[in-house]
């Protein structure tokens, strides 16, 4: 077990004194998983191996069934968890955590106070990679610059990382962009780039490469840009957006924009007022569950990456976001509106 786990596991179980008033109430009973995402996307496959091994971390071991509610790039989801699920501890989820940069930048839609639900964690901080069909005509970032037409890349909606870091590397890196937006969830997307109606999309590597498991090393999918605070060590030649941006202000709008939000992109979150005792459980069965040797089995076996953060390190990034430069906030705000 790496350093990282042990430490993140440890935090979680110093929590445990409080555990005893709930021991019996989860018995018998069932537990909702609440994902933003449509099934077979990342958020999906990430959330139903997790299901299958968290129930036995929970006191009473409760059946947890995993609930796919889509639209409007998962704020549906999210406002859901936010202000219609009861906070008895009974339902929690998974949205895009760009929303929570939407809500920073007071994007229209994101009317809730994000900061009042209880963040229990992260599985994995997202590494956001751009890939593209061969039928695009672009396997690198000297042909995407120079393309003569837009390469239409596939988006959720405004506020979900799918969309943003589109609009975000358009501008940050001048690139001939074409956003199409309205999908479900990033299964869709890749369904609609391999039917082609797309050219392809960006998203997070540890799912994409998952979803193009077979076409990457065909040769039929093209990973050609990395928006990423350090390089994958899966994709040495492949460039990195901060590298390629030529402007600070370029830096300041992918690094804000897309590569910092990156980290709680999977966010998961129970509801505003969930019982103390009931918070720690899932808080406790979430941190365990990412260290249960037959969960991280299962997620090497289908190559999930498992790099995590606790729900008080989440809640310390979302505190950061909205203490955002007013300037660098603005600009945002402005690049990330819907056109």
């Amino acid at each position: 077990m790496n350093t990282k786990l042990q430490c993140y596991l440890l935090v979680a179980l110093l929590a445990l004194p409080g555990v005893v008033r709930a021991d019996d109430f989860y018995r018998g009973k069932t537990v909702r998983v609440i994902v933003g995402g449509s099934a077979g996307g990342g958020f999906d496959i990430y959330s139903r191996a997790m299901a299958r091994h968290m129930a036995k971390h929970i006191p009473g071991n409760p059946t947890l069934i995993v609930e796919n509610m889509t639209g409007a790039g998962t704020l549906i989801a999210a406002k859901y968890l936010h202000s219609s699920a009861k906070p008895d501890g009974l339902s929690f989820g998974m949205f895009n955590g760009a929303l929570i940069l939407g809500r920073v930048l007071g994007m229209k839609g994101i009317d809730f106070e994000v900061r009042e639900l209880e963040f229990l964690g992260v599985p994995v901080q997202d590494n956001t990679v751009c890939a593209l069909r061969k039928e695009s005509g672009v396997a690198n970032m000297d042909q995407w610059l120079a393309a003569k037409i837009p390469i239409k890349l596939g988006g959720l909606s405004p506020g979900n990382s799918t969309s943003d870091v589109a609009r975000i590397i358009q501008t940050a890196l001048n690139l001939p962009v074409q956003l199409v937006e309205g999908y479900k969830g990033t299964n869709e997307i890749r369904l609609a780039a391999d039917a082609g109606e797309l050219h392809g999309a960006c998203w997070a590597w540890e799912t994409l490469k998952v979803a193009w498991a077979k076409a990457i090393p065909a040769g039929e999918v093209n990973v050609v840009l990395q928006v990423t605070a350090k390089k994958i060590s899966e994709l040495p030649n492949v460039p990195m957006a901060l590298d390629l941006a030529k402007t600070d202000e370029a830096r300041q709008l992918l690094k804000a924009g897309a590569i910092d939000p990156a980290a709680i992109v999977r966010i998961y979150v129970t509801t505003p007022h969930t019982p103390k005792d009931r918070l720690i459980i899932l808080r406790t069965a979430f941190a365990k569950t990412l260290v249960d040797p037959e969960f991280t089995a299962e997620a090497n076996k289908a190559n999930l990456d498992i790099n995590p953060l606790t729900g008080d390190e989440v809640k310390k990034i979302v505190d950061d976001l909205f203490k955002l430069n007013p300037a660098v906030k603005s600009r945002l705000a402005a690049v990330l509106a819907p056109k």
